[in-house]
């Protein structure tokens, strides 16, 4: 397997915010093609990126000189969570580029926000999936996240409403 390095995505670098909707667009193809109702291509552009990098970290995923994956981390997420301490972080758009990505990025991306968050001290991570999505939620309790929830009713961008399945992680012990 080809050796995968990360960085945090360049505040306000235009290849690195072109990168990553184009990545959440293939994502998006790809979930429609198999059937799966979540990602629409072209929801999410450079601006929706550029908050996330001000609110939070996005994070790049390389390998062979290729973008392969991407995700967001959060420090709170109270759409989904609601008010919490300062005991996780928060992924959200695992996005991997089936096409260059070597076999496993998805965990690889997963273990390093994992890392990360247990680097400023966090003891959680924290993700959801929207609930009519099993295929991903049974991807992630495979990674060792648990359900410990639903949220019936998250607003999304442009106040759209879906449910969703809340995971967690106990990082570290």
């Amino acid at each position: 397997m080809n050796e995968i390095s990360f960085r945090l995505a360049g505040a306000g670098e235009d290849d690195d915010l072109t990168a990553l909707v184009e990545l959440y667009d293939r994502a998006a193809r790809w979930m429609q093609a198999s059937g799966i109702d979540q990602w629409k291509p072209g929801e999410k552009d450079e601006a929706h990126f550029r908050r996330r990098q001000k609110d939070g970290e996005v994070w790049l995923a390389e390998a062979a000189g290729r973008t392969v994956g991407a995700f967001e981390l959060w420090w709170r997420d109270e759409p989904a969570w609601g008010p919490q301490p300062p005991e996780a972080g928060y992924v959200h758009r695992l996005m991997v580029d089936r096409r260059h990505a070597p076999a496993g990025t998805g965990r690889v991306l997963l273990a390093q926000a994992e890392r990360r968050i247990a680097g400023a001290g966090r003891t959680w991570c924290r993700l959801d999936c929207v609930s009519s999505n099993p295929r991903l939620r049974t991807y992630y309790e495979g990674a060792g996240y648990t359900v410990v929830g639903e949220q019936p009713s998250k607003e999304g961008s442009g106040g759209s409403r879906y449910a969703v399945t809340l995971l967690e992680k106990r990082l570290g012990a």
